[in-house]
């Protein structure tokens, strides 16, 4: 078995039986990044032969706020599938969350492939079909949240869930990087961001998606969902918790967790 094979079938095991397992870079510290992008595509691999289909992308650790947090100084990338779209109601059991924490975000949703090398923010907004409001709900099976870049990477970049608002809009009419963002927490005021803390620019994170993702022979296919990266501090998540958000000029979106 491959180191790849091992790592991605322990972390595979923990994502379905919902329990952590200590870090991986603490245990071998000879990993890399390359050696963690093979183990999360191991993962993946192993998700797919259970039934999820592949439905989006995702980058993590783009704000300072969520570097600062987690310890990590650079953004990295995972997948979504079926199985991690939520609804307004998200079943912290059955959808297998440990420590989960909410983080607004900017959604792009395609309409036209992107391959890198060589995309560029431009190219990002001309193959967007809509932007949307969303909630990611990052989750770790690493324990205590003792990640570091190479824990991260392998563990599918942190990702529980998402779920997206109701809105829908054309970002060619928008101001991507001055976009405000308020946050709630059962009812009470949490946090507020605005675009620029995803890499100044969301379309800059997206761009450096395809780019990352085209070294490692990924598109950003039509249809995708692709996460941007969350422009406020994380918020742990607790059944009977509501988190509500409104993204200037594009809309809102709220999940409660049960």
């Amino acid at each position: 078995m491959t180191t790849a094979e091992r790592h991605g079938a322990e972390l595979h095991a923990a994502l379905r039986g919902a329990y952590t397992v200590p870090p991986l870079s603490a245990r071998e510290p000879g990993l890399t990044i390359d050696d963690a992008y093979a183990i999360s595509l191991d993962l993946l691999a192993r998700r797919c032969a259970d039934g999820e289909r592949v439905v989006g992308k995702k980058i993590g650790a783009t704000s300072k706020a969520v570097q600062d947090m987690l310890g990590v100084r650079q953004p990295d990338f995972g997948f979504l599938t079926d199985w991690m779209e939520a609804g307004d109601t998200v079943d912290i059991a059955a959808k297998r969350l440990i420590q989960p924490r909410a983080e607004a975000e900017i959604a792009f949703i395609l309409k036209d492939s992107l391959a890198g090398p060589g995309i560029t923010p431009a190219d990002v907004i001309a193959a967007t079909a809509a932007v949307a409001p969303c909630f990611e709900i990052v989750d770790s099976r690493i324990e205590n949240w003792k990640i570091g870049i190479i824990d991260t990477i392998a563990d599918n970049a942190s990702c529980g869930v998402f779920t997206l608002g109701p809105a829908r809009v054309d970002p060619r009419g928008l101001d991507l990087p001055s976009l405000h963002v308020t946050v709630t927490k059962n009812g009470a005021p949490l946090s507020e961001g605005y675009g620029h803390a995803v890499q100044g620019d969301p379309a800059q994170a997206v761009a450096w998606l395809a780019n990352t993702l085209g070294a490692y022979g990924v598109t950003l296919d039509a249809g995708d969902v692709i996460l941007s990266g969350s422009l406020v501090p994380l918020e742990p998540a607790r059944p009977g918790d509501v988190f509500a958000m409104e993204l200037s000029g594009v809309g809102g979106c709220s999940v409660r967790f049960v």
